[in-house]
Order: structure tokens, then sequence, then C-alpha cells
């Protein structure tokens, strides 16, 4: 009989049996890696000829001094991403007379020489990598790799997928210590000529929420007066970037003018705020003294929610959440009691509150956007008809917490999905891998199909754990789900080639899946008993049976 415990010790044996598996790789490139890059290596040297551009350690990087602070900082991180690859780091240039005879260009598609620019790069986000050749310096020819978008992101995304593409640079190495080969140089066609459209949803990114092992291990409080260390805020920046994204919720209890806000925009990303802290009110600081009733007390709500809107920077991009939740993220209902028991009344109250801050934020910022998360209790408020969405507002439907989004089949055009790949509930996943791809790519399919394209936020909780899941989901966000008859086999054995080699790829597939189905299942659909259970339910018998219990004598082991 497949007991819990039965199925819990198959899933540990699992995971042991790949971390055996992946042996070193982890630590040190795999056999398979090793030989990869060495045919990759004797491949290019073959190729130098006509047909081929050969980058190496002479090459440039040129920017215009014009381009903006996120583009800037995203040439410095491709520098480092050659430094990587070719053991030194090229010199980033600002005029085109110092180029070397190859050197990669990137710039905004409006400031490109009109020579450079490629043809139909208008929509959003939309970027291209191509090869030209052009006479900047009178001692040779150059052969230039431009790196352009449609706009700001655009071109960033650009430097990213470039990477990513011709460097084996993983978007997620920072988390997943995924180094990747040396060589002395890379081989590019001659013919490089590639057009990516723009994404599939139009916002896309992480809420860095639970993020207890984060301020742990990178705490930030006395040098940057912040949870997470900025040097960490800025990896987690820059790695939404490299897989797309362009937007954050940069924390779980913040404030508007934490610094870690101000660095998402020097990063080219959109603020979002969560569920929790509509406008960004830190409701979970709210003083003890005040009362937080909007029923009773709605100037207090109001001008606090002023302030918070008045707290962000005037030329922060921003995405505004509205609603009406309680103290520390519970259903507003708890806290009032002429609503409380009574859906019709919280509904309009919660309506009444979304109006309220639509007009405070519009006062001061005309062309503002807004959604509304319809977390827990939002989703039965709307689902029964008594709370109503104003149509300019964007309807975001949350999962469950366990990857199954909560709009039992009612998602519509325009709307969009708060999703988990962690969550902290003390029975699902927080420390491992739990929402099985296949799930991710159903849900995200799904909503696709009904042009549910606004907006996708997941909650990472610290990243490192999840890194799978947050590829698979950003992945399909950016460039929509895979075709085939298998998509979340395919999407597994190309991580694991990825990550641990070409040798292994075919067996770690087969072992992620077994991986997904191995923990105790719960409900209909079936939802994970995740990690968080097993040691949620150590820690209590500990507490109550050897300290809350009086402790007489122990079993000898006779």
């Amino acid at each position: 009989m497949n007991t819990p415990q039965r199925l819990y010790q198959q899933m540990i044996a699992r995971t042991l049996a790949i971390l055996v598996l992946l042996g070193g790789c982890w630590s040190f490139p795999c056999d398979a890696s090793q030989s990869a890059a060495t045919g990759s290596r004797e491949s290019e040297t073959r190729s130098a000829s006509q047909d081929r551009v050969i980058l190496d350690r002479s090459v440039t990087l040129f920017t215009s001094a014009a381009e903006g602070e996120p583009i800037q900082k995203a040439a410095e991180d491709l520098a480092a991403d050659l430094q990587a690859v070719l053991g030194t780091r090229p010199k980033i240039i600002h005029r085109q007379e110092d180029s070397g005879p190859l050197t990669i260009f990137i710039g905004e598609q409006s400031r490109l020489p009109e020579e450079l620019r490629a043809n139909g790069l208008t929509a959003p986000e939309s970027f291209s990598i191509s090869l030209r050749e052009e006479r900047w310096n009178p001692r040779h020819a150059t052969k230039v790799v431009v790196l352009s978008g449609a706009d700001m992101r655009g071109t960033i995304y650009a430097v990213y997928q470039f990477s990513e593409k011709y460097l084996g640079i993983d978007p997620l190495h920072y988390w997943t210590d995924h180094q990747p080969a040396r060589r002395t140089s890379v081989s590019l066609p001659g013919s490089l000529n590639e057009t990516y459209p723009p994404p599939v949803f139009a916002y896309r990114g992480f809420f860095i929420n639970d993020e207890d092992l984060l301020t742990g291990w990178a705490p930030g409080e006395e040098k940057d007066k912040t949870g997470i260390s900025l040097e960490v805020w800025d990896r987690i920046f820059e790695t939404i970037l490299r897989l797309k994204g362009n937007m954050v919720a940069p924390g779980t209890w913040i404030f508007p003018d934490d610094p870690q806000v101000r660095l998402a925009a020097k990063r080219g990303l959109i603020v979002a705020q969560h569920h929790a802290i509509p406008l960004g009110l830190n409701v979970a600081r709210w003083p003890k003294e005040v009362p937080y009733n909007y029923s009773e007390h709605p100037e207090i709500l109001e001008r606090a929610w002023k302030n918070a809107v008045a707290s962000y920077r005037p030329n922060q991009e921003m995405l505004w959440t509205v609603g009406l939740r309680g103290l520390s993220d519970v259903t507003y209902a708890s806290m009032d009691p002429h609503v409380r028991d009574n859906n019709k009344a919280l509904g309009a109250l919660i309506s009444k509150a979304i109006a309220d801050q639509m007009q405070i934020v519009r006062s001061v910022r005309r062309d503002a956007k807004f959604v509304t998360n319809l977390w827990q209790e939002g989703a039965k408020l709307v689902q029964q008809g008594d709370l109503k969405i104003p149509p300019e507002v964007s309807v975001v439907w949350a999962d469950d917490g366990y990857g199954y989004l909560q709009d039992h089949g009612e998602v519509s055009t325009g709307q969009g999905i708060y999703d988990h790949v962690a969550m902290m509930n003390g029975r699902a996943n927080q420390l491992t891998e739990m929402v099985p791809v296949e799930r991710t790519f159903s849900e995200i399919s799904r909503y696709t199909k009904a042009g549910a394209t606004r907006y996708f936020l997941v909650n990472t909780s610290d990243i490192r754990p999840v890194t799978m899941s947050i590829r698979s989901a950003m992945d399909a966000v950016w460039k929509g789900t895979p075709a085939g008859g298998d998509p979340s086999g395919e999407f597994y054995r190309q991580w694991s080639k990825e990550q641990f080699g070409d040798k292994v790829a075919g067996r770690l597939a087969e072992l992620y899946k077994e991986y997904f189905n191995a923990p105790a299942h719960f409900g209909d659909p079936p939802h994970e008993y995740g990690d968080q259970l097993y040691h949620t339910e150590v820690r209590r018998m500990l507490l109550s049976y050897m300290i809350d219990s009086p402790l007489y004598a122990l079993p000898s082991q006779a």
C-alpha cells in the first residue's frame, strides 16, 4: 500500500538518485559539457571561413552615451559574460572611431544610424540581433553585431538573448552556479539576422515573497537599509531581465521608498505591488493605535494611500494594484464587523476602495495602469457577482498556491495570472521544486488561448530552490508554451541538457517526472504534500510531545 510515508521515502530515494547521477556536475563541468565545449572549439577552428565571423578577445562593445542607465547596465553585464567565456573583459566605448575589427553595438532602434536599423522593428519589447559591416575606423573595416530593440527593454533583451544563445550564459546562472565553457573564440554566422517578436504576455515578473532564506543569506539591514542586500537585489533584477521579464514586486512587507524599489528603476523594471499592499501601503506595519476600518474611518486609509503613492519617485514606472485586504494578508472581512459574513457588503466596500484608489493615483499620474489580484476571497466575490471591477482595471486570477488557477473556466480576454512555484502555508513547498512543469504549461496555455495575456506575476519565494519552475514559466509567458505532444518532457530534457550535459539529459528527464509524482497527494485535482509538511509535522511533534507534555521516561532500545 502506498502510504504517505512510503511515498515520501520514494521521493527521497529518487532525489538521492538524481544527486548521485549528477555527481560533481554542480561544482565542475560534466564530461558531456567538456566534450561539447571541445567539439565546439574544434568546429569553430574549422569554420573560420568567409561565412563565419570570429568573436575573440579583440571585441569591443559600443553604446551611445545617450542610452539610459538600464541599457548601460546590460552592456556591463555583457562585458562580464564575455569575460567569463573568453577570459578577458572587453572595452566599452562610446565613439565609433574607437571600434575594433569586431564591435558589438548596443542601442535602441531609434538611436541607431539609419543603415543599422532592422526593418519593421516597432512592436513593444521586440528586438533583433544582426551582423553588418561599417567603415568607422580609418585603419580597418568593422564587423558590427547589432543588438537593438524597439524600446529600452527590447534592447536589453537583445543583449541577454545574445549572451544566452551565442555565449552559452544561463539566464539563471547566479542561482544555478552553472558556468559557461571557456573558449578562445566564438563563431557567429556571417548571415546573422534574427528578429524576435513581442512577448506573449504584456507584463511578466517575479514576486519575491516569504524571502526568509534570502534575508538570512544576504542581509542588507545594516549597510543598505533593506532586508536583502542591494547587491543581491541587483542580481534578482538582472535575472528577471535575462528571462525577458519586465516587472517586479520587490519584497513582501516593504515601503514605497525602500532602496530596492528605486534600484529596480535603474535596471529598467516596472514596479508592481502584490495583492496584500494595494498602492504600496505596507499594512503589516500599521500602527496599533490607529483604526484600520474603511467602513468607519475611510479618511484614515485614504490618507495612507495618498502618502504611499506620493512616496514613489515621480519617474518610477509603475503598475498599480488596487483592492482591499486586512492587515498582514488576511481577508478584510475578518477586521470589520460591518461586512463580516456579508459578501455583498464586502464586495461593495472593496469596489468603493478600488474607485477611491484609482482617483488618488490619477490625481498625480493621469496615464496610470491598474490591476486587481483576485487572491483567495477575491475570486469568489467576483464569481458571485458581489465584487464589480471597473473595465479599466485588469483582472488577475490567482492560483491556490499549487499552480491551479481559480477562475473555474471564467477567464476572458485581457485578464492575467498570479501564480506560485513556491508557497509558504505549512504543507506546500518552499525548499524544493514541487509544481510540475506540466501544470504550469497547461494553465499558461489555457490563458493564452483565452487571450488572457495582460499580466503574469510568479511567486518565486527565495528563487534558488525553484529555478527550473521559474525558467519554465518565464519562457512560456515570453515566447509561448512549447508545441508538440510532450512539451513538459521536452522541457525537462532541454533543462537537463543545459544544466548537466547531453549524457544524462534523457535519464534526468525521466527522473524529474518520477520526482514530481513521488510525494503524497490530496484533493481533486491532486495537490502535493510538499517539503513544509514534513518538517512542520516534525516540529509540531517535538513541541507537543517533548516540550508541552511532561517527559517522564524514554523507552529503551531493548
